[in-house]
């Protein structure tokens, strides 16, 4: 279903534009600087998101600002003619450049091997080579070509302009070399020997420098935009938490959008709540864990306020609504996780700041160096072998591995260790973090309700207490039920079993009339709890705990409590997380009590306790304007807007859908202890990274002016670019052996 929004007003205003057509993040920041010339506009383009946010005024229009970015050579959408359609399969929008990046490998493999291997170069290799690699450099090489072409007409350069002038220059020489030149000669063998000798360079041919570097540069351009591709993600995850169908008290099934503030609707046990609404008769209990993260379940009576895409765990309510649409606390959510994302600095790659400054001086150098040969009466041919040499040594093939290769082999490896990284921006936020902050249900706690104690009035058999409890628990919905009847594990048969709304359940086990609940239920059957029991029962309340009472055949017999229990891993994790350097802190919208517990137990001084859902996010900015810089670890939805703020966000595997794609890093098995071995391999990969990014920048500046001088020849050049690569992935690979 497609849906169209308001175009926004012409005399100023704040609007976001999809931008198209950027391929690094120096684009991004080109059209921020076009946007920013404009009288009263301040714009951010963001090239993770694909989108410009804009405030502007006074005679400046919407359309003002699409056309300006369309001046720099890209396009721009506003948000009256954006369709917001169903999400796609991610294959089906990768398709087009998957197919090139296949076809690119398919036809520079042979060619590659036919020019290194000798015995492969039969009489006429060299025309089956020119036959292969014409599709790479056309077909395979149009993304980089079209966009050198583009900064051409705007007088800027960016690593697509080198990748495009090398390859051409690379299989122009070739078919000079192969149709004018001696290179086309039946039985011609392509080695070192052409390569030192003394000549004008027109036997040799660069087939596969050409078809090689696009191949190497389009994969690395597919797992980026394979990444960047999930940025959009956690909003229609979010989005799609809610209910699709709604029915009114009148008993008529509608779809949720059609639902209006003010109307009745039911939510039957075990039904999300369809929108933000006030309960109007009934109680239960609603389970909020897939929103707020809490495991608990929150009691609800007439007159108390719902939120949509809860579950109700327990009886049969009617409700109010009173928010639909983008003003349910779900949306707002969804706003916050936008608003987040767009707000975080992007690093721009290492690589992409280099040959802003690296390209031109290199087209100066190619060019300089033809020209001075031609001057000094060498010849043309000798003059092209020198600048193209130059332009194929610096041909920015390990630059463009350098990321690539790391990520994937680091990737790899976190992934082995339960560790999912989801692009290079991630390692730069590791090295510089200083505080942690640690959502505790869910990634501290089990996040999951657990029979924690069981206190029996005297002479009551404790086993006896769990079996009658637990088979009678075990026919409720209800969260805390559910937790006893887990720990009881009773197979006993239940009759006249009945749910008394907001106080409890009681049925018949075994000849027992047994009641479990709250202590006001069993006190309307006369089975008052002993002074011992009524003892245990407050001090497990001040514990933040919730009890039951149990009670049979006119008797009180046992209190039992329940509560989220710490993680075994996490006082250890929280000792490797400071090990790091890094100072934890415990964020909960639990109360300061409950959450103090948890703290110690765990050994963490800093706690930020009774946090609503939405002013989670606000924490971690506060923690920014200190001047820190702020890693979140989280599981639940209201964590994905603070994941996506924090300058690092981590989410538990375990947790929402939509808090693992709003954050930077997964730690898949829900193990607090990974986030140390997380931020370690992280920190390890982005070295890697940089190691790479100098090495192979430093073999340009070394091997440059030698290609200059006219002491290396294209095939040489070839070679070297061709180690540099080697060099770079074989630094890469020892990532493998991280522990």
């Amino acid at each position: 279903m497609s849906m169209t929004t308001t175009r926004p007003p012409a005399g100023g205003g704040e609007i976001e534009i999809a931008i198209g057509g950027m391929t690094c993040a120096s684009c991004a920041n080109r059209i921020e600087r076009k946007l920013n010339k404009l009288d009263g506009v301040t714009a951010t383009v963001n090239y993770a998101t694909e989108k410009a946010k804009v405030v502007y005024g006074g005679d400046v229009s919407p359309e003002d600002l699409v056309a300006e970015v369309e001046k720099a050579g890209y396009t721009a959408e506003l948000p009256a003619v954006q369709q917001e359609e169903e999400p796609q399969d991610e294959r089906d929008e990768l398709a087009p450049l998957r197919q090139r990046l296949i076809t690119s490998i398919v036809l520079s493999v042979p060619v590659v091997a036919m020019a290194m291997i000798p015995a492969l170069q039969f009489e006429y290799w060299q025309w089956l080579s020119l036959t292969l690699a014409a599709p790479v450099v056309v077909y395979g090489g149009w993304p980089f070509h079209r966009a050198a072409w583009t900064n051409l007409r705007h007088g800027t350069a960016t690593m697509d302009t080198l990748v495009s002038l090398g390859t051409l220059a690379a299989f122009g020489w070739s078919l000079w070399a192969l149709f004018l030149g001696t290179a086309g000669t039946p039985g011609m063998t392509h080695g070192f020997e052409f390569a030192l000798a003394k000549g004008d360079g027109a036997g040799n041919i660069y087939l596969e420098a050409a078809a090689g570097v696009i191949a190497f540069i389009l994969a690395g351009r597919y797992f980026e935009a394979r990444s960047k591709r999930r940025a959009g993600a956690a909003l229609r995850a979010l989005l799609s938490m809610g209910a699709k169908e709604v029915t009114l008290a009148s008993g008529k099934l509608i779809p949720v959008e059609q639902l209006r503030a003010g109307d009745r609707f039911l939510v039957r046990p075990g039904e999300k709540i369809a929108t933000d609404g006030v309960v109007e008769e009934g109680s239960s209990a609603v389970d909020a864990s897939m929103l707020t993260g809490e495991s608990v379940p929150v009691e609800v009576r007439p007159g108390d306020a719902v939120v949509g895409a809860t579950v109700n765990a327990g009886g049969r309510l009617v409700v109010r609504a009173t928010r639909v649409g983008s003003d349910t606390q779900l949306a707002q959510m969804a706003r916050l996780v936008e608003e987040a994302q767009n707000g975080k600095a992007q690093v721009q790659r290492l690589a992409d700041r280099i040959s802003g400054i690296f390209v031109p001086i290199v087209i100066a150098l190619s060019l300089a160096t033809l020209g001075f040969w031609l001057g000094t009466g060498d010849g043309t041919a000798a003059a092209f072998t020198a600048a193209v040499a130059v332009l194929i040594i610096a041909c920015p093939c390990a630059l463009g591995l350098a990321t690539p290769t790391a990520l994937m082999v680091g990737t790899g490896r976190g992934a082995q260790l339960g560790i999912l990284i989801k692009g290079p921006e991630v390692l730069e936020s590791t090295r510089r973090i200083d505080t942690i902050v640690l959502d505790k249900t869910g990634t501290v706690t089990s996040g999951t309700m657990t029979l924690k104690d069981v206190f029996t009035a005297g002479g009551e058999d404790r086993e006896e207490v769990l079996r009658l409890a637990g088979a009678l628990e075990s026919a409720s919905e209800h969260p805390i039920a559910q937790a006893i009847a887990r720990a009881a594990g009773s197979s006993a048969a239940v009759e006249d079993f009945a749910n008394v709304e907001g106080l409890g359940v009681q049925g018949i086990v075994d000849g027992h009339a047994v009641l479990v609940g709250r202590p006001q239920l069993l006190a309307e059957w006369s089975q008052h709890l002993p002074a011992d029991l009524e003892r245990e029962l407050a001090q497990a309340q001040s514990r933040g705990e919730t009890a039951v009472a149990v009670g049979w055949d006119g008797r009180a017999r046992a209190v039992l409590t329940v509560a989220d229990v710490v993680k075994p891993t996490s006082a250890e994790a929280v000792a490797a997380l400071r090990a790091l350097g890094l100072r934890p802190v415990l964020l909960t919208g639990d109360n300061e009590k409950v959450a103090r517990q948890v703290a110690d137990a765990v050994g963490i001084e800093e706690v930020v306790a009774d946090v609503l859902p939405a002013d989670k996010v606000e924490v971690v900015k506060r923690l920014q304007a200190e001047g820190r810089t702020v890693a979140m670890v989280g599981d639940g939805v209201n964590d994905a807007a603070a994941l996506a703020q924090a300058d690092l966000g981590m989410a538990m595997g375990t947790g929402t859908d939509v808090a693992i794609e709003a954050s930077d890093l997964t730690l898949v098995r829900g193990d607090l202890l990974v986030a140390a071995d997380a931020i370690r391999l992280s920190r390890r990969t982005l070295g890697t990274i940089k190691g790479n990014l100098f090495w192979a920048f430093a073999y340009n500046v070394a091997a440059l002016p030698l290609a200059a001088m006219g002491l290396l020849t294209p095939m040489i050049a070839g070679a070297a670019m061709a180690f540099s690569s080697v060099f770079v992935v074989s630094n890469s690979l020892r990532l493998r052996r991280f522990r």
